[in-house]
């Protein structure tokens, strides 16, 4: 089924699931599609997109890129970078057009900051454009909170980050 609009959606038959070789030229399609939609700054090159196992999928573990599949076929993203030994940046969560609002960004941020805590990061940042507000929202669920506005290029970027805090014991 490679269509935008999903004829059955059940969020129950979503696997998140570490982003693998076969996986990178839809990646790419989802950038791609972004990018059309302006969904992503004018100055984003797509670089670590290009460079994606450099990027994310390092061999330290440290970094990691993931996909959302339904029936196979991708409809969602998320990447993980480590920035420092305790902090991470949450990039690229995409989800195709025709799955959003339907719990797929959850699921990938549920597995993206499941990550950051068994890393032991203790500082999360992420950026959106100020216009995404379904992002923002959903960002807010997870207990980001708002640390600075900026403009890039003419658009308003909003940075937000989350601590998080180890078990002790952990």
């Amino acid at each position: 089924m490679n269509s935008d609009k999903p004829e059955k959606f059940d969020i129950g038959n979503v696997a998140i699931l570490p982003a693998q070789e076969e996986d990178f030229a839809e990646i790419r399609v989802l950038f791609r599609d972004g990018l059309d939609e302006g969904l992503v700054p004018d100055n984003d090159t797509g670089a670590d997109i290009e460079i994606l196992r450099e990027a994310y999928l390092p061999e330290d573990g440290h970094s990691n890129f993931w996909v959302a599949k339904h029936n196979d076929y991708v409809i969602g993203m998320v990447g993980v970078q480590k920035t420092s030994p305790d902090a991470a940046e949450i990039r690229r969560l995409r989800v195709r057009k025709g799955y959003r609002r339907k719990g797929v960004g959850a699921k990938l941020m549920e597995e993206a900051l499941g990550f950051c805590q068994v890393q032991h990061y203790l500082k999360i940042i992420l950026d959106v454009r100020i216009e995404r507000e379904p992002a923002i929202k959903l960002f807010e669920k997870f207990g980001f909170q708002h640390s600075r506005s900026r403009e890039v290029n003419g658009r308003k970027m909003l940075d937000f980050y989350v601590d998080l805090y180890r078990e002790p014991g952990s």
